[in-house]
């Protein structure tokens, strides 16, 4: 099958990649860049995906613009539902480039991380694939986790510290709890 892989990043790309051309699938990245803060952070995790594209000769198309105002807009004040708004947002751009490009499926690198939730992730992808009219290609990529950081180790890929958005840029120095301690601080 011809499959269009959302890759967030170079370091989760490695071990999707490798699993799906293992399986005789012909594979193209697709880098989707509006959820990345701060802008310096998309270029380096763009330049990063690059790197690897051109180690692995994975062709690779990467979303025009970058339209921060766009996510923070749909996640302001549903701070806890920011992941779902997110990963609805990238499984729905990459389905829709999918169908244009006359894919045979889709999938996601963000079904490689388990940091991420992967049900909601599962469920958000089979229900935009239903409504887009591409199937989802599901892979539960989390079993080549150490393989693919030690991968990405060895090319020198750079490796992100957050999932990237703002808020979890922000969880990343103070921690969720203390956030979550704040947020009701301010409710009352």
């Amino acid at each position: 099958m011809k499959i269009l892989l959302h890759a967030c990043c170079g370091p989760c790309a490695v071990y999707p990649v490798k699993r799906l051309r293992s399986e005789d699938h012909e594979v193209m990245g697709f880098f989707y860049r509006h959820n990345i803060h701060p802008y310096t952070e998309c270029l380096r995790r763009q330049e990063a995906l690059e790197k690897y594209a051109e180690q692995a000769c994975l062709k690779l198309i990467v979303q025009e613009g970058y339209d921060l105002e766009g996510f923070l807009r749909k996640a302001a004040y549903r701070e806890a539902d920011r992941c779902r708004i997110c990963y609805h947002d990238r499984l729905q751009a990459t389905a829709m480039l999918a169908r244009r490009g006359k894919f045979d499926a889709f999938t996601s690198t963000l079904l490689y991380s388990k940091f991420q939730n992967h049900r909601q992730i599962r469920e958000l992808a089979e229900a935009v694939a239903k409504a887009v009219g591409v199937p989802f290609f599901y892979r539960d990529f989390r079993e080549g986790w150490k393989e693919g950081i030690e991968a990405s180790k060895e090319m020198g890929l750079y490796r992100q510290q957050y999932c990237g958005c703002i808020y979890s840029e922000k969880e990343r120095y103070f921690g969720r709890s203390a956030q979550n301690n704040a947020s009701e601080k301010t409710k009352k």
